[in-house]
């Protein structure tokens, strides 16, 4: 099977899956009710994000039988990505405590790091890193905080879909830039995944993703960028730019959060992109602005850091400092107000 039939047929897969999904919801009635820390108006079906889940593991097994992919990466997705879904999944339906999801997710990121070998040497203004046992501790913690943060910023229509592609096409690129071309194949089997799930999803959204999905994401593009390190420190740097969108408005928030004294594990609707989205009225916007930061800003950043020409550290400074002006502009982490002065933007419709 070439890579784009494998593709195509990724999506297309992921695109029914997600339409009998949303029947399943209808008719189960597991739909995501609006309240005080909602930001989207109507009652929508929610789950969606399993098509994401179940297409783009079912085809890693015909990567590994293709060469595109060595067995060790295949067995750490589907073990730390695989776990971190179903622990969602589960939590979707009914409930799990807090303490148990974060153990689950830690259990889930030292699988993914076992397989991966940890967390490789670092470049950091030209000098070589090697941090042992201490940067693979980092490195789980980093795991969690991004699969963590994937699912406090999927919160209106399509903006985690459209991070996870614009994330995936631009490491994707940088591999073919690099001559690494058998590498590219991975992260552009996750935007077929997701590019059939997004089809229901934005402009306005027919069924949400959910924690199986977004959780799911997290995982999987770190240890896509982890593997991206061992392949060539630079591109470390280059992908952690790529998420910059996310990282750098969750950690905000959550830093104002945390000094506030609030409860960071709760529900809100303070990140800048929520503030942004109810400033406007719609979700679509917010969402076609990071697309265009993506693919304007961030990836020509990552381009020049992942090429060579630009020190990793340097690169990501200059990536997220318009970032956190623009987090600021817009609030991220603000104690909310009422909401009568806030309504929930319009987006989201069954």
């Amino acid at each position: 099977m070439t890579v784009l039939w494998l593709l195509a047929a990724v999506a297309g897969f992921s695109f029914l899956l997600t339409w009998q999904l949303r029947r399943y919801a209808l008719a189960r009635s597991l739909m995501d009710i609006p309240n005080a820390r909602s930001s989207h108006s109507l009652p929508t079906p929610r789950g969606g994000g399993v098509a994401i889940v179940l297409s783009f593991l079912a085809a890693m097994p015909l990567l590994v039988a293709e060469g595109g992919i060595g067995w060790s990466m295949m067995w750490g997705v589907l073990g730390a990505c695989g776990g971190v879904a179903l622990i969602g999944f589960i939590d979707d339906h009914s409930h799990i405590a807090a303490r148990w999801r974060l153990l689950g997710h830690f259990s889930g990121a030292f699988w993914g790091l076992y397989w991966l070998k940890g967390l490789p040497g670092l470049e950091v203004l030209g000098f070589s890193l090697e941090l042992g046992w201490f940067g693979h501790v980092l490195a789980a913690f980093f795991l969690v905080w991004l699969l963590n943060l994937y699912n406090f910023m999927d919160g209106i229509d399509g903006i985690a879909s459209v991070e996870a592609i614009c994330v995936c096409l631009g490491g994707a690129l940088l591999y073919l830039l690099l001559g690494q071309m058998e590498r590219a194949v991975l992260p552009l089997l996750l935007v077929a995944a997701v590019l059939g799930f997004v089809a229901w999803n934005f402009p306005f959204a027919r069924i949400f993703m959910g924690d199986a999905g977004s959780g799911f994401l997290g995982m999987a593009l770190g240890l896509l960028l982890l593997q991206a390190a061992w392949s060539n420190p630079k591109l470390l740097w280059s992908w952690m730019i790529l998420l910059g969108v996310f990282i750098v408005d969750a950690t905000w928030t959550l830093l104002r959060r945390f000094f506030r004294g609030e409860k960071i594990y709760e529900a809100h609707r303070s990140h800048a992109y929520q503030y942004a989205s109810r400033h406007l009225g719609r979700h679509w916007p917010v969402t076609v602005a990071v697309l265009v930061m993506n693919l304007a800003w961030l990836m020509p950043i990552a381009l020049w850091v992942g090429l060579g020409d630009l020190d990793g550290v340097l690169g990501l400074i200059l990536a997220y400092l318009p970032l956190l002006i623009l987090a600021v502009k817009y609030k991220a982490g603000k104690q909310e107000v009422s909401d009568s002065s806030y309504p929930a933007a319009e987006g989201q419709g069954v």
